[in-house]
């Protein structure tokens, strides 16, 4: 990992990750005093994972055909397109799919990073009108013949497969990408290209599907506590349609309630993604340099444009809203800002506190925030990476020494959701980062985890997957970080992999769950995949459907439940 170079001028500066915002005589990144007292959604003293865990996106472990960029397993097809959809024919989708996805790929390595690169108001306000009726649930095979077919020689001390999810959508040709899973009482629901629909998190059994007026383009990580999620829609079905509409919906019902139009001003900002992050009853839409935050329950507009050159433009969902802000000379210019860290009340928009990010480098992923830690990146192809580690004021605290070691997080999609990331988790003591994997002994992929001492950033210790098997970091959860692994890539897997767990001290692994080796290849099958932990059950969902031919694609597993 690389260190940002010390910031010019100001007492108590010392190496790390940014200057003090304001500093005081021997106090190191002193934060901002708060303005007016934050409301009820930032004040939060612990920021609460999501119900199944973090979303995650472990590459490693699974087949990768060479035409598709790491960090998506599975083996998608790689036939050229070959004309119109339909009649069974091969619809060409990794072609699109790999375009989608390529210039967002990033590679850690030590010291650098390597980048591959519905009615709406003509005013933008919310449209009040009464809640749409789901649609009616189509007929569907039922979830647990899938599982039972993979519970065939499953041992003892596996889990057993409760149910398994067929995709059941036509999508258009390149596939969808898959918003969510998210998870409120006893349903998962998701949001895919035209689609919303909610599942039994008991069974599988489809409750709800809602018809959607056009794609899905972007959604925040984690729904609202009482189960409701705002999605963003583009404005029309017409090909490069802006990402501008929001749809707001209950996931317990599938009712579909207000909606609202964002602007977008010019061309920076037409084209940039919109990012979105829920924080109690708020929803916070975000893109370049302009936000515009939304109380969940009734569509009120909140808070847009802030005073000054400061804006955020993507923030955390939970408890604790954590925003990347960008300073700039003047709100139209064009050219990159000094950037900043911030706790905001989401209610409002003001600062609890300011950590400044040291010049030339920008906010990239926020991998916790309580603890906060940040990842910062630096240069034209983001060939600098570092990570600070802050108190819960805002002040810096260390960041980590790698030594010799390669480290790699994986997160969603470049430009989207900041709180997305998997391979990184931490307390307020230590941080749990992967390494990059590497050819083991067997000329297969593995890793190890290290953690480092928070206050130091001194590594601790460090503990090694098993041969040809991965460890990704999830969260930390009664004083162990608990950790996903992945199932070997062979015919015949000793084992699937699972939910794993390591103490303070680290020492030997402790499965939590174990993965039953007869869904490996299953689960080995899964593009792009997610994974969700919670109450003893886990549940791995494809983040990207695609196939061959209408058939394949209809027929495609999509989600894989676990537990007793």
């Amino acid at each position: 990992m690389s260190q940002p170079p010390p910031q010019q001028g100001g007492p108590g500066e010392q190496e790390g990750f940014g200057a003090p915002f304001e500093p005081q005589p021997g106090v190191y990144g002193a934060p901002v005093p708060p303005q007016p007292q934050p409301g009820p959604y930032g004040q939060s003293p612990q920021a609460q994972p999501g119900p199944y865990g973090q979303p995650s996106r472990p590459p490693y472990g699974y087949p990768q055909p060479p035409t598709v960029p790491y960090g998506h397993p599975g083996s998608p097809p790689s036939s050229p397109p070959d004309g119109p959809r339909g009649g069974g024919r091969s619809r060409g989708r990794v072609a699109a799919l790999v375009a989608a996805v390529l210039a967002g790929v990033l590679v850690i390595g030590t010291g650098v990073w390597f980048a591959v690169g519905g009615d709406d108001a003509d005013d933008g306000k919310p449209v009040a009108k009464e809640s749409a009726a789901p649609k009616k649930p189509g007929p569907e095979v039922t979830p647990a013949a899938g599982a039972d077919e993979l519970n065939k020689g499953r041992k003892d001390g596996e889990a057993k497969v409760r149910w398994v999810g067929k995709n059941g959508v036509d999508l258009p040709q390149g596939g969808a990408r898959v918003r969510g899973p998210w998870f409120t009482g006893d349903i998962v629901a998701k949001a895919m290209y035209r689609t919303a629909s909610g599942h039994s998190a008991e069974d599988g059994t489809r409750k709800w599907s809602l018809r959607l007026p056009a794609d899905v383009c972007a959604a925040p990580t984690l729904p609202s506590p009482d189960g409701k999620v705002v999605i963003g829609l583009r404005a029309d079905t017409s090909d490069g349609a802006p990402c501008d509409r929001l749809q707001m919906i209950d996931l317990t019902t599938g009712k579909a309630g207000w909606t609202a139009t964002v602007e977008r001003t010019g061309m920076q900002d037409g084209l940039s993604h919109i990012v979105m992050a829920i924080n109690g009853d708020v929803v916070t839409v975000g893109r370049t340099t302009l936000t515009d935050a939304y109380r969940i329950s009734d569509g009120e507009h909140l808070w847009g444009t802030l005073p000054g050159t400061c804006q955020p433009y993507g923030l955390t969902s939970g408890d604790i809203a954590l925003a990347a802000v960008d300073c700039r000379k003047r709100p139209s210019d064009d050219d990159v800002g000094d950037e900043e860290v911030r706790r905001i009340d989401p209610a409002t928009g003001r600062t609890v506190w300011t950590y400044k990010v040291k010049k030339g480098w920008k906010v990239d992923r926020f991998y916790s925030v309580d603890p906060p830690v940040v990842s910062l990146r630096q240069g034209e192809l983001n060939e600098k990476w570092a990570i600070a580690l802050l108190n819960p004021d805002g002040t810096y605290r260390a960041q980590p020494i790698p030594g010799k070691e390669s480290f790699e997080v994986q997160c969603g999609e470049p430009g989207e959701n900041l709180d997305d990331c998997i391979g990184a988790a931490a307390d307020s003591d230590t941080l749990y980062l992967a390494t990059k994997p590497a050819a083991g002994a067997d000329r297969e992929l593995t890793n190890s985890v290290v953690a480092f001492d928070l206050g130091t950033g001194k590594a601790k210790w460090k503990v090694p997957a098993p041969p040809a098997q991965t460890l990704h970091p999830m969260r930390v959860e009664n004083g162990q970080v608990l950790l996903y692994l992945t199932p070997p890539p062979t015919k015949e897997a000793l084992n699937g992999g699972g939910i794993m767990a390591l103490g303070p001290q680290g020492g030997a692994l402790r499965p939590v769950l174990r993965h039953p080796a007869s869904a490996a290849k299953a689960v080995i099958g899964l593009f792009d995949p997610t994974i969700r932990f919670v109450g003893g059950r886990s549940l791995i969902s494809s983040g990207y459907i695609t196939a061959e031919t209408d058939e394949e694609e209809m027929d495609l597993r999509t989600m894989i439940a676990f537990g007793d």
